[in-house]
């Protein structure tokens, strides 16, 4: 229903912050990281948003970048983990080391978190692990305007179908890709990766 929120910050207390927009507060409930990362009060922000509707309550949750709301999206989605375990996900971890660690399936690590135990952190890789692995996506465009001789078309391949299933069209991640491509200077999937979403997260 509202994808972003831009105005002024006017208050910051955890679990919540507001923004007024256009004469109107909007709260929105955070993580501790998010927290953290917010400007001076009084400054203008740009915010991502969820809204959550439940039988007995409705609210916004906020997050600074677009992948931090896109991997809320993806916990969620697992049966059993609602806001509280998801925001605890995301103050653990920043956003490529969580998808690294699902992808590696690295179950112990992410079973680290507050409130995660070890048969929800196997559950969390075994559901989605396929979905950030396994999409049908073809890189030649990608691959072809490659001059890093460094880095090959599988290590591409596994990041743009990580990508896209963050929900990334070509058109948004072609030229982040190609950037991160320049500098990289190792054959690694997962230093690819942050670098393209650090990229992403500056627009």
């Amino acid at each position: 229903m509202f994808d972003y929120f831009k105005g002024i910050l006017t208050d910051k207390k955890f679990p919540y912050c507001t923004i007024e927009v256009n004469g109107i507060g909007y709260r929105f409930l955070v993580n501790l990281r998010t927290i953290n990362k917010l400007p001076d009060i009084n400054s203008e922000i740009k915010i991502f948003s969820k809204l959550i509707h439940k039988e007995d309550s409705m609210f916004l949750c906020g997050f600074l970048n677009k992948q931090d709301k896109i991997i809320f999206d993806i916990l969620t989605a697992v049966s059993g983990i609602g806001t509280k375990v998801a925001f605890a996900l995301l103050d653990e971890f920043e956003t490529n080391d969580l998808i690294n660690a699902v992808v590696s399936g690295d179950d112990k690590l992410i079973s680290r978190t507050k409130g995660v135990g070890s048969k929800m952190a196997q559950k969390i890789v075994l559901e989605l692990k396929d979905k950030l692995t396994k999409l049908d996506v073809t890189v030649d465009v990608i691959t072809s305007k490659n001059s890093n001789s460094l880095v090959s078309a599988d290590t591409i391949n596994q990041t743009v179908v990580i990508l896209q299933s963050l929900g990334y069209n070509k058109s948004e991640y072609e030229k982040p890709l190609e950037q991160a491509l320049s500098v990289i200077d190792k054959d690694d999937s997962q230093e690819l990766l942050k670098d393209v979403l650090k990229i992403l997260s500056m627009f």
